[in-house]
């Protein structure tokens, strides 16, 4: 574990060892993100779930005024956390409006207000069109207000970044006007993700001794997918308090994403954090559900790929020493590390998911899964451990039946208004057959192609008596689809086919019936007996 910051971004004195405050804003500044909006039932559940789950320090979980339905919510949240003893630990935005935010608060039964002032000039002078000390004269009012309705504040300076670059003077004397008023914490966001890390390493360092006394939060946006790195610098220069969504939720870009920042704080630093970091993916998929945002597959500690390796050769690797293990181990975050399946898998990769399965092959039929597997995986993005066991059982079926008929090429057309054709060719026993025919579907249409080639050799096909399809449990919609088909032909027998093609896979399964009729000698005396996986029990014997 790395616990020294790299060279060149050397940390202040005294402030490598100490406690963080996390801040999840997930509820108010995540529901910001294009397209969400949590229902009140929803907004408690989360909340439940990052105070009494996640653990974390403070959630902020609405701004004031802005519909019924968030009064509700928040509501819901307060009578909770009152319950619970947390209510000092749910925060609500509220702006410069003496009385209005205090009271929508007071109605809500909230006690903490994040209050939201111009943190540049530029926004003092062309969006409020007030000047410094009319503008701080209001804030003045606002917190004095509030106090008086036992509601402790935190002060956000809107577009501080931005104040930091163009209009220092302003931003610093407001941050000192702050340091003068019965504030709890100052909160400093780069409001348009603008910053470099370099920027935020300067900016701590003269603000953090100036102010030495005062706690600050830094509150970072990811328009230049740089949110994580600078909250790695405001903690490594003094900052006390970070903000933070689940999944990186926020407006535009998002904000610094929960489980990117823990995992950053825990392996690059000594600062102390009171997340629990193993919750953290059951939250993220909820957040997920209820947002409606998909997770990427290549997403940061929460992604489905992140624990997957691909390549047979790491696979081999983590049998060996865990070579390609480094210290994100999935289990600190709830999760466990996978090996995909597909056609650069190798038997590495094969084993770890026979092991999970607690399944054992000889070296023949591992080969085979092995081959199986990597055509399968030309068919379709990736192959599930849920998979495997509907591979294996087609191979194990494929190896016991002597191929003497094989299915050599096939087209099919399906549209609308019209009947399924099918053009066939077929291989029994070196010589080869064609046949097309029409019929009510895909597979319809292949077994009327079939039936003509047999009738031409004067010989009948078996009954199909039962036609089943599955796919594995969890399957997505790139699936393996599993084709059972059940024959009588003086016994009762079933064949499988697996395929990501529905068609395709019944069409296996018939070419496997057709090799079992040819090639097993029938006793239409004996009783009825079931072909599955890789015998033929007859109950005679």
């Amino acid at each position: 574990m790395i616990n020294q910051p790299s060279k060149g971004s050397k940390p202040l004195e005294g402030l490598t060892q100490r406690r963080i405050e996390i801040m999840d804003t997930t509820l108010r500044d995540g529901e910001q993100t294009s397209g969400v909006s949590f229902l009140p039932s929803e907004k408690l559940q989360i909340a439940k779930l990052l105070l009494d789950e996640l653990k974390v320090d403070r959630i902020e979980v609405a701004s004031a005024r802005v519909s019924e339905g968030e009064l509700e919510g928040v509501q819901k949240i307060t009578q909770w956390a009152s319950q619970k003893g947390y209510l000092e630990r749910v925060e609500v935005l509220g702006f410069v409006d003496t009385p209005a935010s205090v009271n929508w608060l007071l109605e809500a039964g909230a006690k903490v207000m994040n209050l939201l002032t111009k943190g540049s000039l530029n926004h003092l002078t062309h969006q409020l069109k007030k000047t410094q000390e009319e503008h701080f004269e209001d804030i003045r009012k606002s917190i004095q207000h509030a106090r008086e309705n036992q509601i402790n504040v935190n002060v956000y300076l809107e577009d501080w970044s931005n104040g930091m670059r163009n209009s220092q003077e302003y931003t610093l004397s407001l941050i000192e006007f702050l340091t003068k008023q019965p504030v709890q914490r100052i909160m400093l966001p780069d409001t348009l993700g603008l910053l470099s890390p370099e920027e935020v390493k300067e900016y701590f360092q003269l603000i953090i001794p100036k102010f030495p006394d005062a706690h600050f939060d830094f509150h970072a946006h990811n328009d230049y997918d740089l949110s994580v790195a600078n909250v790695m610098e405001a903690v490594l220069h003094g900052v006390s308090g970070i903000h933070t969504t689940i999944n990186g939720l926020g407006e535009r870009a998002g904000n610094a994403p929960l489980e990117s920042v823990i995992a950053v704080i825990k392996d690059f630093t000594e600062l102390e954090i009171g997340v629990q970091e193993q919750k953290i993916f059951r939250v993220s998929k909820l957040v997920e559900q209820f947002s409606g945002q998909h997770i990427p597959a290549n997403k940061p500690v929460v992604g489905e790929n992140v624990f997957t390796q691909t390549a047979g050769i790491h696979a081999d690797g983590d049998n060996k020493k865990n070579l390609y293990f480094n210290d994100l181990m999935p289990e600190r975050f709830g999760r466990q590390r996978k090996y995909a399946l597909g056609k650069t898998s190798g038997k590495a990769n094969i084993l770890k998911n026979l092991e999970e399965l607690g399944i054992s092959l000889e070296k023949e039929e591992l080969a085979r899964v092995t081959q199986r597997i990597i055509e399968l995986g030309d068919k379709k993005e990736r192959v599930t451990t849920e998979d495997l066991p509907y591979i294996i059982s087609d191979v194990l079926q494929n190896n016991s039946i002597s191929k003497n008929i094989s299915i050599e090429g096939y087209h099919m057309t399906h549209s609308k208004g019209l009947k399924p054709t099918v053009q066939l060719r077929m291989r029994i026993h070196e010589k080869t057959y064609d046949a097309s025919a029409t019929g009510d579907g895909q597979y319809d249409s292949f077994m009327r192609a079939l039936r003509k080639i047999y009738k031409s050799m004067g010989r009948e096909l078996p009954k199909l008596t039962d036609y089943h399809v599955s796919i594995p449990p969890g399957g997505k919609t790139d699936a393996f689809v599993e084709t059972v088909i059940t024959w009588e032909y003086g016994k009762i027998f079933k064949t499988k086919g697996l395929d990501p093609d529905q068609t395709v896979a019944a069409m296996m399964a018939t070419e496997k019936m057709l090799n079992i009729i040819e090639s097993i000698n029938y006793n239409p005396k004996q009783e009825e007996s079931t072909y599955y996986g890789n015998e033929y029990r007859a109950a005679a014997g």
